[in-house]
């Protein structure tokens, strides 16, 4: 509560995977739990963004039953981005995904109630934030 009340133009949540993925990418992280938290600071009147790193191994319709998910919980803003492996410790990359499979997740996204969507292999949570402060709460 305390970083919901700090004045923030976004306040943003990473979930970082789908469901399925969730307890493998996120040990200690539970994808209910991740959800409830965008809930709750969207109902105190903020605007919402989360992040999914793409290519673990998610399916299209797994990808798709996240946006819903994040939608019904209030998410304003998603980021999809290429899961890119930062050590030789951390999860490989199962898949590297298209450009054009990013540009249809855009479009999908947009569709399925989200305010705005970043979609591409190099997109980070990050990205081109400067344009996530004029959307519509």
């Amino acid at each position: 509560d305390v970083m919901i009340s700090g004045g923030q133009e976004v306040i943003s949540h990473n979930m970082e995977t789908v469901g399925s993925l969730y307890r493998l990418v996120r040990p200690q992280g539970k994808y209910d739990r991740s959800l409830e938290q965008i809930r709750r600071t969207k109902l105190q009147g903020h605007r919402t963004k989360s992040g999914i790193m793409l290519g673990l191994g998610e399916k299209q319709d797994e990808v798709h039953q996240a946006m819903d998910d994040l939608v019904a919980n209030g998410l304003d803003i998603l980021t999809l981005g290429q899961y890119l492996q930062p050590t030789k410790r951390h999860l490989e990359v199962a898949e590297f995904i298209h450009p054009d499979t990013f540009a249809a997740y855009r479009e999908e996204g947009l569709r399925r109630g989200l305010k705005y969507v970043e979609s591409g292999p190099l997109v980070r949570s990050s990205y081109h934030a400067e344009r996530h402060v004029n959307v519509p709460i």
